[in-house]
Formats: structure tokens, sequence, C-alpha cells
């Protein structure tokens, strides 16, 4: 049996049924502590025992034993302290570590976890049959017999895709980036990234513009993970890729697909849909063979899904009943309902996760009649529900209440109820259909507790009957006995008790409980919630004007949940976005309307219901508002001598207000205000106007005038007011003839009312473009033909007819066609030299030359036509007339043969066709296959192991021809991808390896199996390894030969050098001594004594440059100290002896700080004259920073690194016993680099 615990995390057996007095079992006065340390440290767990008789202590690990004792040390210290010390940590280390405490009465056992953090790009280690910690069981651990699934294999991750996260990630993010992946150096990171920065942005620039507005990786609410980027490319038809953990995966257009993109202009948006734990990981999008765009889904943001939902549970009454989900991925946050209320974790509802975070446990301790209902686990996106069904000996109660309130009244969950399990209650409790045996008698009841509502202050009665006086009972309100204390009456009248509370508060609303013997009677004592108050104030009418918020709160009390339910007019309210806004707090509910319109009118119910019974509220909401336009149509009457009657009906709303006047108005047609004619009274829809011009046009309004103002007009059409009936227009004039002295036009009677007392008609012209007419005869003309000669040759014109009536002339007919004022002219001559310049399989275009001019007149388009060779119908291919002598015919059939012929059009007609001689086929002209080379086509391609190949080949054929990829003359492996489009293929390796170098070969195979190939060598290299140790020689005095080990690539193909760098001790720059050397030696000459120089030698290739390999220790050569002696022979020499001067002086110097100086001057005399350097006037011998030659009369002072100090003025004295003689020079030190003076 389990024993209690002293604290969480510890499990405590008893072996025995009975302890003797003064003994104990086992227990943990202090437990291990779960640890995380790197790699290499000392790890140690201490636990203090207590227990009598004293219990052993043992240590144990889950994945293999503690036997050896160099790594394990066990040891115990101070009597009840134990020790597992764990020596020089790494990676296997990582495991659960147990003690375990026992003695006669029985165990005690408790674990702790040791992480070892590994350093770099280590990845996590697979650790199967790892066993479980226990379970979490309301704050405390239990050691139960759980099998966790084995953990999936571990994803290698390339760390390019670690840096190419780092790339487009914040700068916040970055330590979370490099503690998940182990990137321990944050300096050298930051190096790192900055320098792939730069080479990013030159790749990205062949393909992409502007790359901005980037957002990682969001999980929705429903579930679906998003990111998007916006990309201005360059070319609209690059290929964009989309990468998982550096797999291609396919994606779709549409929500069809698990992976989608949605483009809008320059904006990209990626959908991953039905996420899933195997979708974490980084996600990369390519443009071409460039990555733009990486972002990471972390497997902790997508939402645990149910992989094992819950199970009705059936249980007898008194018994634990158990509900398990098993889930997809850990939900800390997930929760547990019954009956759609939380639970939480209490001695009645133990819940439990296991240590994976997979598997949640909810146990009903003792469960009850009152437990049976519906529970949940939910996380938020997903939820799984069941039912638990409580069965044992029928409850004997006088009140059917009980089962009414787990049945009844939650129909939802009725619904869930097999029929067979609805038997099932009905035998054992005789309830469900309220036989005349389930109402009788049951046990001492001869009448049970029936629910009641009370108002608050109010005073309540409860109240049962037993079958006699003899049997005695209490009272119980939620299951707590009640006392006179508790503010209620107890009263008993024979076997009648009643249960009186003189004022119902809050508080005492509840479940209510008589037991008497073995029986028991329950009723539910629930006042309303909404105060009375409230109550009063919704029963006034809520006005309030269109376009306002309207919020009504309505605060409410009671147990929860509260169900809510608003309805206008009986219909239920659904909240939205732009309609109804609802909001329901713990003590308050609030219905809220943004902006209030006349629809949302009405009345409104809003009704809280719980557990206990239900509460309504109404009030009745008046929208107020401008009135709508009166109904129409407005109709308009004109009566001789009386005016004009308008009649119109009231407006369909009035706005809620009731319609005071309607205002009158008139519009003439050719004027643009409106004149206020007067007002009628709300109940009169009738008007005359009686100040009318005849011949005049009027448009008429009408508005309805409320308290909220004048609502929209009424439009009525436009009235003609005539005295008498005038003729209808004539129809539009036909030109039966045309010259350049005059245009003959013919035209037909008006039809209608006025057609038959007409005095004639009149012409009127205009020309074309132009907007005024003008009259061409004064008096109207009785014939319905006319000859207009008042025209100018080559103008073109446009005429139309009025008719005259006894009123007055009619409205004008419509105008005609325009026609030219000249004369007739003769149909073209036919095309010349017609001819096909081009074919397609869905085009042809034409060519042809103008007309003879001798043959007709002057062309003005032509007309191109065409049929099929199984049709012998003509048709046009174009609308109107092609003005050029070229024309390209499209939408044609591949394959089909077809006839054309070209019409050339003028005024005076169409001449005479030119058809083709021959059946012209669809399809493009035959064009032999051939590679397309220039100057930028190379026949080998070297690039990097693990970088993008892309190679394009361009080509020209027709029709297109089979293209054939080989590799060293086999067919392609499938990791490489050839494209092929409009005149390109193209060869992509999107991570070239060794195994791609090889020769590939395009081939062109046509329709008559004509071949052409082309041919050329991809070459994959890898940056060369570093040369060996360097070994440094003097082989010639003043000189340093540095000779080095090969590098293990050199001879191994490829053009491999090496460059020699060195540097002097004064000097911690490396400059380039020698490039390009192919072997493995190079010598070094102008040593200066007392300086100390460094050798670095690195291998380089067409690839990239290898680590350098530096020599240990410097190479120096000493100054020389000691002055050689020259004995001259004994002859008499001529006398030279002159006084020194010098041969060249000195030259002022400029150079930047660092670098050498060299000042040199030529002295002669006789005897040899001692030379002494000064700077500002002050001896420099001795100086350590300086040192001076004279070589035959040569001087020179150097100084190796020249500083601001260094600047002045120098000079050099040479004197022997006949004189002496000064050169002087000026240094200049400048801060950076600069020109200098020689």
């Amino acid at each position: 049996m389990r024993g209690r615990y002293s604290i969480p995390g510890v499990t405590i057996r008893q072996l025995v049924d009975e302890i003797p007095e003064g003994c104990s079992t086992p227990d943990f006065e202090r437990k291990p502590i779960t640890m995380a340390l790197p790699e290499g440290k000392n790890a140690i767990f201490r636990a203090m025992v207590s227990g009598e008789p004293r219990p052993e202590v043992q240590w144990y690990r889950s994945n293999g034993d503690l036997s050896d004792p160099n790594k394990y040390k066990i040891s115990q210290s101070g009597g009840s302290e134990h020790v597992l010390q764990i020596n020089k940590l790494t990676g296997d280390d990582t495991d659960i570590y147990r003690c375990i405490a026992v003695n006669a009465y029985g165990e005690a056992m408790c674990s702790a976890r040791l992480t070892v953090i590994e350093v770099g790009f280590r990845k996590n280690r697979k650790r199967h049959n790892e066993p479980q910690e226990g379970r979490l069981l309301c704050g405390k651990i239990f050691l139960e017999c759980y099998e966790a699934p084995p953990p999936p294999p571990e994803k290698k991750m390339d760390p390019e895709q670690v840096w190419q996260l780092l790339m487009n990630s914040d700068r916040k993010d970055y330590e979370r980036i490099c503690m998940k992946y182990g990137i321990v150096d944050f300096r050298g990171m930051l190096r790192k990234l900055h320098q792939m920065k730069k080479e990013h942005k030159d790749k990205i620039s062949q393909y992409v513009n502007t790359i901005s507005n980037l957002r990682h990786i969001k999980v929705t609410k429903n579930g679906v993970a998003t990111f998007d980027l916006e990309l201005d490319l360059k070319n609209f038809e690059s290929e964009i890729y989309l990468y998982k953990d550096g797999e291609m995966i396919p994606y779709a257009y549409g929500n069809e697909s698990k992976y989608c993109l949605r483009r809008l202009g320059k904006h990209y948006y990626f959908h991953i849909q039905d996420l899933r734990p195997e979708d974490a990981g980084i996600y990369q999008i390519k443009v071409e063979d460039v990555e733009v765009f990486s972002t990471e889904l972390e497997a902790d943001a997508i939402p645990a899904r149910v992989v094992n939902p819950l199970t009705e549970t059936q249980c007898e009454v008194q018994e634990d009943a158990v509900f398990e989900c098993t889930l997809s991925s850990p939900c800390p946050h997930a929760f547990w309902q019954f009956q759609h209320r939380l639970l939480r974790p209490s001695d009645k509802y133990e819940v439990s996760v296991s240590p994976d975070g997979l598997t949640h446990q909810l146990v009903v301790r003792g469960a009850q009649y009152s437990d049976m209902g519906l529970y949940s686990l939910r996380t938020g996106l997903h939820s799984s529900s069941a039912w638990l069904v409580v069965e044992g000996e029928t409850i004997k109660t006088g009140s059917h209440r009980l089962v009414d309130i787990l049945f009844g009244n939650r129909k939802d969950g009725m619904d869930r109820i097999s029929t067979s399990q609805r038997s099932r209650y009905r035998n054992k409790q005789g309830i469900g259909n309220f036989s005349e045996e389930a109402q009788g008698p049951s046990g001492h009841f001869s009448q049970g507790l029936a629910d009641t509502e009370a108002q608050k202050g109010e005073e309540a009665v409860l109240s049962c009957t037993l079958t006699g006086d003899l049997v005695t009972g209490a009272w119980f309100k939620d299951g707590v006995k009640l006392t006179a204390q508790d503010g209620v009456i107890f009263e008993q009248d024979g076997p009648n008790y009643r249960l009186r509370i003189p004022q119902v508060q809050e508080a005492q609303a509840g479940k209510y409980m008589f037991v008497a013997g073995d029986d028991m009677s329950e009723a539910t004592l629930k006042p309303p919630t909404i105060a009375q108050d409230m109550l009063e104030k919704l029963k006034e009418p809520l006005v309030v004007k269109a376009g306002k918020t309207v919020s009504v709160k309505i605060p409410f009390s009671g147990e929860t949940p509260v169900q809510v339910a608003w309805r206008k007019n009986g219909a239920e309210v659904e909240g939205g976005n732009k309609g109804a806004q609802l909001e329901q707090g713990d003590n308050f509910t609030r219905l809220c309307l943004p902006s209030a319109s006349r629809k949302d009118s009405g009345q409104y119910s809003v009704k809280l219901k719980n557990a206990g019974g239900s509460v309504e509220a109404r009030l009745t909401l008046e929208v107020i508002d401008k009135p709508q336009h009166p109904q129409g149509p407005l109709k308009v009457q004109y009566c001789r001598g009386a005016g004009i009657n308008l009649s119109w009906q009231p407006p369909r709303d009035d706005g809620g207000r009731t319609v005071l006047t309607y205002v009158v108005e008139r519009q003439q047609s050719d004027r643009t205000i409106w004149l206020k004619l007067g007002e009628t009274p709300g109940n009169v829809t009738t008007f005359s106007d009686t100040q009318v011009e005849q011949g005049k046009k009027y448009t008429f309004r009408v508005r309805a005038v409320t308290s909220e103002g004048s609502g929209e007009a009424l439009v009525s059409e436009e009235l003609l007011v005539a005295s008498e009936v005038r003729p209808r227009p004539p129809s539009a004039p036909t030109i039966t003839s045309a010259t350049s002295q005059g245009i003959t036009l013919a035209w037909t009677a008006p039809q209608g009312p006025g057609g038959a007392h007409q005095l004639g008609y009149l012409i009127e012209k205009r020309k074309k473009g132009s907007n005024t007419w003008t009259v061409v005869n004064d008096q109207p003309v009785s014939e319905r033909k006319w000859t207009v000669t008042d025209v100018l040759q080559g103008c073109q014109y446009e005429f139309r007819v009025t008719a005259v009536g006894a009123s007055g002339p009619g409205e004008p007919g419509p105008p005609s066609d325009a026609v030219f004022a000249r004369d007739p002219m003769r149909p073209p001559g036919p095309v010349r030299d017609l001819q096909v310049t081009d074919t397609s399989h869905t085009s042809i275009t034409l060519s042809w030359a103008k007309p003879d001019p001798q043959a007709g007149d002057e062309v003005q388009g032509y007309i191109v036509e065409l049929k099929s060779s199984e049709s012998l119908q003509w048709s046009r291919c174009h609308m109107g007339t092609v003005i050029g002598t070229t024309y390209t015919i499209k939408g044609l059939r591949p394959q089909e043969n077809y006839f054309l012929r070209v019409i050339a059009v003028n005024d005076g007609g169409q001449g005479q066709p030119t058809p083709l001689d021959t059946c012209i086929q669809a399809m493009p002209a035959y064009v032999c296959p051939k590679f397309l080379m220039d100057t930028t086509t190379t026949n080998c391609v070297t690039v990097k192991s693990g970088n993008t190949v892309r190679v394009p080949v361009f080509f020209e054929a027709s029709p297109m021809p089979e293209v054939i990829w080989l590799k060293d003359g086999l067919p392609l492996s499938k990791r490489t991808v050839t494209t092929i489009k409009d005149g390109l293929t193209q060869l992509l390796i999107p991570v070239a390896s060794l195994s791609d170098g090889g020769l590939y070969t395009v081939k062109l195979r046509d329709l008559q199996e004509k071949e052409v190939t082309y041919s050329f060598l991809i070459r994959v290299s890898v940056s060369p390894a570093a040369p060996g140790p360097i070994r440094l020689e003097e082989n010639v005095p003043g000189t340093v030969t540095a000779v080095w080990e090969p590098s293990p690539d050199d001879g191994q193909g490829g053009s491999l050098y090496y460059t020699v760098l060195t540097r002097s001790s004064a000097d911690i720059t490396w400059r380039k001594a020698g490039d390009r050397i192919y072997t493995n030696r190079f010598t070094l000459a102008g040593i200066l004594p007392g300086h100390q120089y460094y050798f670095r030698v690195v291998a380089e290739n067409e690839v990239g440059v290898s680590e350098p390999s530096d020599t240990l220790d410097p190479w120096s050569v000493p100054r020389q100290q000691d002055k050689s002696t020259v004995k001259m022979p004994n002859f008499r020499e001529p006398n030279l002896n002159q006084k020194p001067y010098f041969l060249v002086n000195l030259r002022t110097h400029l150079l930047p700080q660092g670098c050498e100086c060299c000042m040199s001057c030529a002295v002669k005399g006789e005897p040899r004259p001692k030379v002494t350097w000064f700077k500002d006037d002050e001896s420099l011998e001795g100086n350590p920073n300086v040192y001076s030659t004279d070589v035959l009369g040569v001087c020179s002072l150097v100084i190796p690194s020249v500083t601001p100090k260094d600047s002045g003025n120098y000079k050099v004295v040479a004197e022997n016993r006949l004189g002496q003689a000064v050169s002087r020079a000026s240094l200049i030190v400048t801060g950076n680099s600069g020109f200098h003076l020689c």
C-alpha cells in the first residue's frame, strides 16, 4: 500500500499491514535534485534518508549500471546523508538516476535527471528504452508501470541551414538559436555571420532586386502555420522552391495541398495546413538556386492533437473512475472540464500527466450519481470528450429531480447515451418515463422535495412528507449538515418536515437534501439572478439614433457555468465582426451594436440558464432615423388649364417618427437649380403645380420630413408641357448619291399623332466631329427627298430632318451616316507579291505590296480572308480593315491546311482578290537543331563541393527537338534537375558533391533523327589541405630560405600553388612575399640585422584557400658588433687629403605611420670622414629604435616602423681633421596611409 508523502516527488510503499510503535517506513528528508552540467564537470547527487530501523540506500541509473569505481563513487557522510558522485561527465551520462531506501517495513524511492550539455554542433544521441520518471499526480510522483512509445529518431541538421536561419533572424533571437544548436563561440558566430551576409547579398542580387517585410512562422488559432515575405524579382518567371531541412517539398497554389502558396503582386504567402509533430524544422525559400529566406517551425508551437481519445467509462457507486487521453505532443495548458465547467485538482479530482507530457489522466474519486455526465480534455484547438456512467444500488428517494437534472436538462448529453443505457437507468432507479410505479411512495418518503425558486430577500420553504413520524431525519446543504446557526428554521408537524429560510440570499442557493434513515430526498434552491431594479429599467423602451453605438449590460449572479442566449423577435442573435457583438463575463452579459440601424429595432430577450434553473429579461429597442423616400412611382399628369397634378404614396419606413410634411420641388430641363414649390401635411400625398410654361420640360421630386429631418427624394420622369401635339421625329436620312457638287438625301415620314397635318421638313447638316447643326432650307419642304448643294469638296457631313406641324417643329430625327462630298472612286487593283513570311502551330504571317496605281484609285485598306481545305466559304480574319501591308492570322489549328487571300478596298469598293497559289499548313518552318555558343561558353565548369551548379545551354530548332542529358555516357541521377523552355535547357545540381564531377553531354534529336551534341566537363573540388611544417635555413648571407612539407592535395590534380606571407617583429600585419609558387621552397632577400621574421604558407587552388601553416620560431640575424681592422700595405700614397663634402644630400620624407623610413646620402673626403646622425640637434648614437650604415661613403639611417614621435629635423655631420660637412632634411609622419616622397 502507499503511504503519505513527506515531500513531492517521493514514493513510499508500506510492505506490512501494521507497523510497530517506534518504527517507521523509510522517507526522504532531502531528495536529489535535477541538474544540467557541461561536459567534463563532476555531478554530485545528495539525499538524506530517515526511518527506523535505519534503511539501506542503493543508487541506480535507468540506462546502464554504476559498477565503474573510477566513474561512480557512492559514499555516506554524517549518518543520514548519502552521496553519488559522477566524474568527468560525457554525453552518455545523460540519464535518470534513482535512489531507493529499504527497511523491514517499507521502501521509499525518488529520482532525478542529469542532463549533460554538449558543445558545438553535436546532436542529441538517440536514447531508446529510456525509463520514465513516473507520473505526476497532484504535485506528487508515483512510479507506475508506464511504457512510453520510443522517441522518434533525431533529424540530422545541416550546420549550413542553421547559419541560413541566423542570417534571416532578428538579433534578439541569436542567443536562443545558438543555445539550441550548440554554438558556443558567440563572437566568432557574429564575425562569420557578417561575412556570410556580404556573400549572400551578392548571390541574391542575380535574381532579386529587393527583399522586405520578412515574417517568420506563426501558428494561427486555426492550427495553420503561415510565413510571408515581399520579393521584387528581376525575372517574374524565376522558379521559387520550398525546402524543409534541406529537402525540396512540393507546394500548390490553392488550399487543396498541405503546403500552399498565395501570390499577391510582390507578396508571397506560404501556408502549412494540418500541422503534425513531424512538420517541425527549418523551412527555406529559394529563388532558382539561391536561398532568400529561412525560418523555423518550433515543435512546441504545433498544436497538440488527440492520438488516443477519451472513451466512455463505467463504474460502480463509490468506485474510482479513470479517463485517459493521449496527445501527439506535450501540451502544458491542457485542462479538464465536466459538463463544460472547468475542473481543478482536488481530493475529488486527481489530474496527472505522464513524464513525456503526452498522456493525461483524470481520476474521479468515489464516483456518485451526481458525477455522471460529459468529461472533456481541451488543448485549445482540439478536444476529446466521453461520458461517465455510474451504476449501483437504487437510491431510495422521494424526489425525481436528481435524475431530471442529469438527463432532463442535459439534452446534448442525453443524445450521446444509448437506448440500452437509458433503459438500464429506468430499471435501476425507477425513473425516465415516470410511470405510476415510479411516482408512488419510495422507502420512508411519501412526498419528496421539489426544486424551489425564490426572490432575493424573500422567504423560501422546502418541505417533504414521510410515511410515518417514527423516523427522524436531518437537513443538508451541498453535503454539509445544517444547524440553527446557519440562519434557517427547522419545523416538524408529524410526518411533515419543513426547512424555512426567512430571507433568501445569494449564498443560500444550492442543493438541499433531507436524509431519513437510509433514504434521502434532494432539491435545488436557486433564486433569480437578475436584480429587480435592472428588470424595472428594462421595461422602458430604449430609444437611440441611427449610427450610434448601443450597449446593453445586464449584471447577474449565480453558479457557473451560466449559459446566456440573446434573441431578437424570437430569433437567436449571433455575434459577428459587422453585426451584433456579444460579451459574457463571470457576472454580466453585454449586447453591443457598434452602429445601430433601423433593422436593429425590435423586442430583445436574454435568457440566463444554469444547472439550477433559468431566468429571462426582455427589453424593447427603438432606433430612429430619417424617413425613407416616399413610395413611387411619382405620378405626374398634365391637365390643360389646370397645370400638373402630382401623387405619391407614404414612405415604407418613416424612421420611427411621424411624417410632419412633404416638400415638393421642381427642376427645369435646362437648369441645375431645384425650386421649392410648397409643402403638404403629412396625411396628404397630392400636389398641384399651375406655374408651368408650355413647351418646357420639367422634373419633380418629393421628400418626407419628420422631427429627425428630411429623407431621400422620390424623383419623377421628365415631362414636356405643350398646348398641342407636335409631330414625332422622322427616320434617319439615307444617302442615295454623293458627289463633289451635292449630296442627295431621302427619309420616311413620322408615324403617330400629328403625322397627318405636317407642313413639311427642315434639313440640317454638320461637319463630322462638330456639335453645331446648320439649317439647309429656310422654308419647310413637302417632299421626302432633298439634294444639299452647299458642301465643300472632300469634307465629311452628317444630316438630320425635323418635321414641322401646325403647332411648330417637332423633335429632330436621328443623324445619318457620315458621307464625303466627293466624286465616286474606282475600286483599287489587286495586291501584288503576296507571300508567307512566317508560320507557327497557331499563326501564319502574310506580307504583300500595294496595288498598281494605274489599276484603280488609291487603296484605303485591306481585307484578309481564309478558308480551310475542307471548307468552301471564305471568312474574314479581322474586324474592319488592315492599314499596313503585313498581317498575322492567329488562333489557327495546328497542322491544319488553309487557303489565304488579300483584297484591297477603298470608298469605291473592293478590288480583285489575290489568293496564294498553294495551301499553307499551320506549322513552324523547319530549323535544324544547333547550339548557340558565345564568348562566355566554356567547356569546363569548376565548382566547390556543397555549392549549387547551374549550367544553361542555349539552342535553336524548329520544331522543338528531344533533349537528352547524359553524364559520362549514362542517364543523369535523380538528384540532378534539368529544365527545357523556349530554346533553353538547364542543368541544376542543388548541392554538388565529388560524385557529380564528370563529362556531361546534351543531345538534340529532331523528328528526322538528326542529332547534335555538346559536351562540357564539371569538376567538383574542395579547398586544399594546409601545408606541412615550415623549416627556415640560410644558404646565402642576407637571405633566408623557407622549406615546407607539401599539402596532401599537391599532385592530386588541379592547379595548386602556394602563397608565402611574412611579417617582422615590429609589424603585426602579414604581407605577401611570394605568390603562385609551385614548389615547396621560397627565398626571401633583404634580411635586416636585428629584426625577427615570421613566415606563413597557405595552399590555394581555384576553389579556395587552405588553413595557414606558420613557423613556430622567428628568424633573426644579430647585428654586427665587432669592427674589422684592415692592415694597409706599406707603400707611399699620393696626398689625396681633402675636407668632407656631400655628393648626394638628404631629402625630405613624408610617410604614413607604420612604414619603414630609410634616409640616405653620399659623402666623400680624405681621410675618410666620421658620420654622425642627429634628430632635432640630439645625437642618435645608441638609440635602439634606429640603426645606421656607412658603406663606401653611402650613409643610411633606417627607422623600421615610424611613428608620429619620429617626425622632426634630421641632419648628418661628416668630419675629419681637415673639416666637416652637414646635410639636413625633415621627416613628416602622417596618421593614415598616403603618398611619401622618396
